[in-house]
């Protein structure tokens, strides 16, 4: 894979993923990889644990909106537009479909689709100087990818409705108070925290260890679809809108955008 590395150790693995320049963004290319990456244990019954991390400066700041894919798309046809809507929701619905323990170890900022990612594995390790930040109402767009009941479930309604439509930046401390993130580590170190969480679950009986997280997950997620199973259909809608077009221009042209509710 080009943007994507495994490395296994027994009972554990750490995938990364890295495209090479700070930002990390989400491309389809890596979007899909991750999502192979993810399948790739699917058949695995050793594995015990599974350490999902970015980049040491950041783990991710989001979807690519300069990926030529993204511009291709924005002359296609309907059909093809809510197909490529489906691409995040499809990755994020692998990783949280895995049976060992996942963990994202994050550095630096993680926005948007990477929040989406990170609240679909099971425990999330953040640097100090970490932030959560979902922007995509300011793009004029809705948060997809599945992840709306997720972060409910992790921090309640109130919050979510701070997080997802306030759009809050949440910083490590806040993060974890709130229970977005589960475990601060000093900056540069949040793999090796997240390595002590992955060795300690594979300590544990394995088939134990699964057919709990399996228990917990169905019970959390038991209506998530009922919320979020036409969300690539409403961020087709969103994408395709006025506002959608404002937002993102007003964020490259760094200024405040002017909504019009068209």
């Amino acid at each position: 894979m080009k943007h994507v590395t495994i490395e296994r150790d027994g009972p554990i693995s750490v995938v990364s993923f890295d495209r090479g320049y700070a930002a990390n963004p989400f491309s389809y290319d890596l979007m899909r990889e991750l999502t192979d990456a993810a399948r790739g244990f699917e058949d695995d019954f050793e594995t015990s644990a599974i350490v999902l991390t970015g980049r040491q400066d950041n783990f991710s700041m989001g979807f690519d909106l300069s990926d030529s894919e993204t511009t291709r798309l924005k002359g296609a046809g309907l059909a093809e537009r809510r197909q490529a809507a489906i691409v995040g929701r499809r990755m994020c619905q692998a990783w949280e479909d895995l049976q060992p323990l996942t963990i994202s170890a994050i550095e630096g900022w993680c926005v948007g689709g990477g929040v989406a990612l990170a609240v679909a594995t099971d425990l999330r390790v953040v640097s100090q100087n970490a932030g959560l930040y979902v922007p995509e109402i300011e793009r004029g767009l809705n948060m997809s990818w599945g992840s709306v009941p997720r972060i409910t479930n992790l921090v309640g309604p109130a919050r979510a409705k701070r997080v997802v439509i306030l759009a809050e930046k949440l910083m490590a401390d806040r993060a974890v108070d709130w229970g977005l993130a589960d475990e601060i580590a000093v900056e540069g170190s949040t793999r090796d925290s997240a390595l002590q969480l992955a060795s300690r679950a594979a300590s544990m009986p394995v088939v134990a260890l699964r057919i709990c997280k399996q228990d917990i997950n169905n019970y959390a997620n038991a209506l998530a679809a009922v919320s979020s199973h036409t969300d690539y259909d409403q961020f087709t809608l969103t994408q395709g809108s006025e506002d959608a077009d404002e937002g993102i221009d007003a964020f490259l042209e760094k200024r405040p955008p002017k909504f019009t509710g068209q």
